[in-house]
């Protein structure tokens, strides 16, 4: 008997194979104890360094472990010690709720996990201490205290818990300890300041960490909470409350008079008569003492081209702070063509690199010390600076239209729209949309209406943009609006609210009978029925070169286009001949029924259909509008 050789090529092989493997493995177990290597002292975040990272909504995963839902924003908050604040509230980090159609489920909701932090060595005498603001509330949601009896059709009262921001700490033998806490209640603009030492031997050991998490309804954007400016170091004390610190805090006013965004090519007609008359913001001290800073204005094209940039020189009294005004005076460049964007900032001059304690990375103190925006000048309109504070909603029988001021007659093709999840899953329910005429300052003719299905965006401050069938020819001034169609309570259309926009004059409201104006007062000075700051997420998108609609100037109007009687037994009649389709929709959006009229017919049967509420749609020609039907036997 004889023995083969073995196939050296076969060996070859599996060699590389092998030392393959062996590498990639030794790849990820160096990168996964790279993940865990413990952080040194000093732990510091005031979550700026996010605006210089891609996904800036994101905690900083140098510092925080991977998978928390909070929130890091410049919005969301009243008075923070500096920009940006870590939000705590029932949705995950792609803007979804932790839980769908259970609206009153409680539980944990967003966790803020720090990496592991070496504190072995360290002993009580050391002063190790862990300092954070927080705030409550602010333009999001208030906290339940809890103790609230509710009661749902069918099931037995209950004693809901109190929603709860809390602070653990992980002790050598890996178990959280719960050592700071507060409960939902009194709303409070200001930040208050928490100091927790860190004495215990069981938590001075090399992988200590820390984490905040909040409790509370699971089902959308409830029970907010706001944490910023963490600190822990030795050689601290309950009293060191200061730190050498000067600052930017408070978002940038919009560059532009009359929007945040708007399409270049209405833009170019006015030019700089479109800016604002100032850009605002603050700025603030941490330390107890006063500081002199000189602060500097730019306006960009790009990443370096200087459009203007002026500098001033303020003085800030200790602990305060102060309102900073700069007047925007930039001017396009030839080459501004189709789209453009003016990237405007306020920095200051500061020595806060000088505090010892950073010398490790002087920058820590010094990202603050910049704040920047964007003003965009694309293919569209928007009142809103991009990220909402909360999400308004209109019931079945009302209706909300937002006003647009053009500067040359345009076309209007769709229009995007952040929809918010909110307890239920509205995904694939009908809500209508239209473009109104501009009647004596308020919205006339429909021009256009089309009802769409509901889609959420795939991120927290997502756009999904919603096309026309047509485009439709609008002058000097349109209005654009959505209604409810569905009356169940539980199937409300929640459009993203930015309550920092200053644009909210451009809202209108109906509650049925005639079209209010936002913040505005009646003849008789009564307030108007919605009084609400702000602006909703909503925006046309202009410029569309498909074929288009055109109802102003028509010689005949849009409002005849209607079906009679109204209620009905079910027999409908129109008077207009020229009607191409018609659609019957029920109140769920349900599309019941597309009927196309022979040549003279001008009545339809519907006395086959139960009686209830229902939505008829009609067509002429490039044209629809949209009408309530009532049908009753």
């Amino acid at each position: 008997m004889s023995i083969s050789p073995p196939n050296q090529p076969f060996i070859v092989s599996l060699r590389q194979l092998l030392c393959g493997i062996v590498l990639v493995f030794g790849v990820l177990r160096a990168a996964m104890a790279d993940a865990q290597t413990a952080l040194q002292l000093p732990f510091f975040e005031d979550f700026t360094a996010s605006v210089y990272r891609s996904g800036s909504e994101r905690p900083d995963p140098k510092l925080w472990q991977a998978g928390s839902g909070v929130y890091i924003n410049n919005t969301m908050a009243y008075n923070q010690p500096t920009q940006n604040v870590a939000t705590f509230d029932g949705l995950q980090a792609n803007g979804r709720p932790y839980v769908r159609d259970n609206p009153l489920d409680q539980g944990y909701t967003d966790t803020l996990e720090s990496r592991p932090i070496n504190l072995s060595g360290l002993s009580a005498a050391n002063g190790v201490y862990l300092s954070f603001y927080w705030q409550i509330k602010g333009l999001g949601e208030l906290p339940d205290p809890g103790d609230t009896l509710t009661k749902l059709p069918g099931v037995p009262p209950t004693l809901q818990p109190g929603d709860s921001l809390t602070l653990q700490f992980r002790d050598v033998s890996g178990n959280w300890k719960t050592v700071w806490a507060r409960v939902g209640g009194q709303a409070d603009s200001l930040f208050n300041q928490v100091f927790v030492p860190v004495t215990n031997a069981a938590y001075l050991y090399g992988n200590f960490a820390f984490r905040f998490r909040s409790f509370g309804r699971r089902s959308g954007p409830f029970d907010t909470w706001h944490v910023d400016y963490i600190y822990l170091n030795q050689g601290r004390s309950a009293n060191d409350r200061f730190i050498k610190d000067l600052a930017t805090r408070r978002q940038l006013s919009p560059l532009l008079k009359r929007y945040t965004a708007m399409p270049l090519s209405q833009y170019k007609i006015r030019g700089t008569a479109e800016l604002a008359d100032s850009v605002t913001t603050d700025i603030s001290n941490l330390f107890n003492n006063f500081n002199r800073t000189s602060v500097g204005f730019g306006v960009y094209s790009g990443a370096s081209t200087v459009l203007q940039y002026d500098t001033l020189f303020t003085q800030i009294a200790a602990l305060g702070s102060k309102q900073l005004a700069f007047k925007p005076t930039p001017r396009l460049p030839a080459t501004a063509d189709t789209s453009f964007q003016l990237r405007y900032e306020v920095a200051l001059k500061t020595s806060d690199n000088e505090n010892p304690i950073f010398q490790r990375d002087p920058l820590t103190l010094l990202r603050n010390d910049t704040i920047t925006a964007v003003a965009t000048l694309n293919n569209y309109y928007a009142y809103d600076d991009g990220s909402w504070e909360y999400a308004q909603q209109i019931r079945q029988r009302e209706q909300i239209a937002v006003r647009f001021i053009l500067n040359k007659p345009d076309t209007i093709g769709s229009v995007r729209l952040c929809v918010v999840p909110f307890s239920k899953d509205q995904t694939g329910q009908s809500f209508v949309m239209t473009v109104y005429t501009n009647t004596n300052g308020k919205p006339g003719a429909a021009l256009y209406q089309q009802s769409f299905q509901t889609q959420y965006p795939a991120t927290r401050n997502g756009f999904i943009e919603y096309r026309f069938t047509r485009n439709i020819i609008v002058k000097d001034t349109f209005y654009v609006g959505y209604q409810q169609i569905s009356s169940s309570d539980t199937t409300f259309l929640r459009l993203g609210f930015d309550k920092n926009s200053p644009f909210g004059a451009n809202i209108f409201y109906n509650g049925g009978s005639n079209w209010e104006q936002n913040l505005q007062r009646g003849p008789n000075g009564s307030p108007s029925s919605l009084q609400v700051p702000g602006a909703f997420m909503l925006r046309p998108v202009m410029g569309a070169k498909r074929a288009v609609v055109t109802a102003i100037n028509e010689p005949e109007p849009v409002v005849p286009l209607q079906a009679y009687p109204n209620p009905t037994t079910g027999l409908i009649y129109w008077d207009n001949t020229k009607i191409t389709r018609v659609e019957v929709i029920n109140r769920s959006g349900q599309m019941l029924l597309t009927h196309v009229p022979a040549r003279g017919q001008q009545t339809l049967d519907l006395s086959h259909l139960p009686d209830g509420f229902y939505l008829l749609r009609l067509f002429v020609d490039q044209r629809a509008v949209v009408q309530k039907l009532i049908i009753q036997h």
